[in-house]
C-alpha cells in the first residue's frame, strides 16, 4: 500500500513554524493539519497563537478551533481525527503539511502508534484524580517510575491529565503505556514523512520571540480572553492553556499584572525548552536555524531532496 507523503513543519513556540507552513502549502499546493494541543478550541484564538484569516492566505486550516473549551480531547482522539484529515487532503489533489509543536500528537501521528479502545473506569479515574490532589503531581510521576520510568520521563508534573492516563493504562490492561505504544507501532506509519524543525542557534533570538509575542497577544485582547476561561475548572480543557492561568492569578487579585505578565513569559520560555527536548530525541528531524539560514529555501532543499511523492 502506497504511503501518503507528508510535511511535518515542528519546533517550538513562537519559532516561525506557522509562516513556513504556510508558504509551504502556497508552493506545493497543499494545506495544513494542526499539531497544536490548545489550537482546537474555541475561544482561545489569542493564547494558541491560532492564525487569523489574513495570517493564513487563503491555505485551508484544519483541526483548529472546533472543540468547546470545556471540553477533553486525547492523544488518541487526535491520531484519529488527524489520520481521516490527511486521508481527506490527499485523495482531493492536495499536499497534507502537518504544522505544530506538540510533540506528543507529531510523535504518533507520524509513527503511526495505534490506540487500542478502552473504556473509561469512573471509579479508578476518580480514585487516582483524588490521589493526585492529595499527594502532587511530584509523587505521582514517582510512583509511576516504578512501573513504566520511560513514560515518567517523557511527562511534565504539570500535565495531571496524562499522568493519571498512565496509571488507568496499568491497572485496567496489565500492561503499561509504553509497552502498549510499542506494541502498536509494530504495524508501522502510514506516512512517508519528511520532518523540518526550526531552531535558533542563538537560544536568545528565540526568547525575545517568545517575550514580543507576549507582548501582541495582549495587545490584541489576551486578558480579556483570559476572563472568559476563569470559570472553568483546573484541568478543564482550554485552562491548560498558557496564557490565561497565569493572567488568571493576575483577575483574582493575587498579583499584579507585571508579575502575571513576567510569568507568563518565564512559563513560555520554559515551554519552549522543553519542546526542543522533546522533538531533539527523534533523529529524523531536518532542523534549520533560522538566524542563520533561509528558511524557506533551506525547506524547499530538504523537501525536494527527499522526493516524498516518490
Amino acid at each position: 500500500m502506497q504511503k501518503i507523503p507528508l510535511i511535518a513543519v515542528v519546533g517550538p513556540t513562537a519559532s516561525g513554524k506557522t509562516g513556513l507552513g504556510i508558504e509551504l502549502a502556497l508552493e506545493y499546493g497543499g494545506e495544513v493539519i494542526s499539531a497544536d494541543s490548545m489550537q482546537i478550541y474555541k475561544g482561545i484564538s489569542i493564547a494558541s497563537a491560532a492564525p487569523s484569516d489574513r495570517e493564513t492566505k487563503g491555505i485551508k486550516h484544519h483541526l483548529v478551533e472546533f472543540l468547546n473549551r470545556e471540553d477533553s480531547f486525547s492523544v488518541a482522539d487526535y491520531v484519529n481525527l488527524a489520520d481521516k484529515t490527511i486521508y481527506d487532503v490527499f485523495s482531493r489533489g492536495k499536499q497534507p503539511i502537518l504544522v505544530g509543536g506538540t510533540g506528543l500528537y507529531v510523535n504518533s501521528l507520524v509513527d503511526g502508534i495505534e490506540f487500542a479502545k478502552q473504556e473509561t473506569d469512573i471509579e479508578l479515574r476518580t480514585e487516582l484524580e483524588e490521589e493526585m490532589e492529595k499527594v502532587g503531581a511530584e509523587e505521582m510521576l514517582r510512583r509511576l517510575s516504578a512501573f513504566d520510568h520511560e513514560a515518567a520521563e517523557k511527562l511534565h508534573p504539570n500535565n495531571k491529565r496524562r499522568i493519571i492516563r498512565a496509571f488507568e493504562v496499568y491497572k485496567t490492561t496489565g500492561i503499561t503505556q509504553t509497552q502498549q505504544n510499542a506494541i502498536s507501532r509494530q504495524k508501522g506509519s502510514k506516512y512517508n514523512s519528511v520532518l523540518i524543525g526550526i531552531t535558533y542557534y542563538d537560544r536568545e533570538i528565540l526568547y525575545n520571540r517568545i517575550n514580543a509575542r507576549v507582548d501582541k497577544m495582549l495587545q490584541s485582547g489576551l486578558l480579556e480572553e483570559a476572563k472568559t476561561t476563569l470559570t472553568l475548572s483546573i484541568g478543564e480543557g482550554a485552562m491548560q492553556a498558557i496564557g490565561h492561568k497565569e493572567l488568571h492569578r493576575y483577575l483574582r487579585g493575587e498579583v499584579s499584572l507585571q508579575q502575571a505578565v513576567e510569568t507568563l513569559k518565564t512559563e513560555t520560555r520554559r515551554y519552549a525548552k522543553r519542546q526542543l527536548t522533546w522533538f531533539n530525541k527523534r533523529d529524523d528531524i531536518n532542523w534549520i536555524y533560522a538566524d542563520r539560514e533561509n528558511v524557506l529555501e533551506r525547506a524547499k532543499e530538504i523537501i525536494n531532496r527527499r522526493e516524498i511523492n516518490g
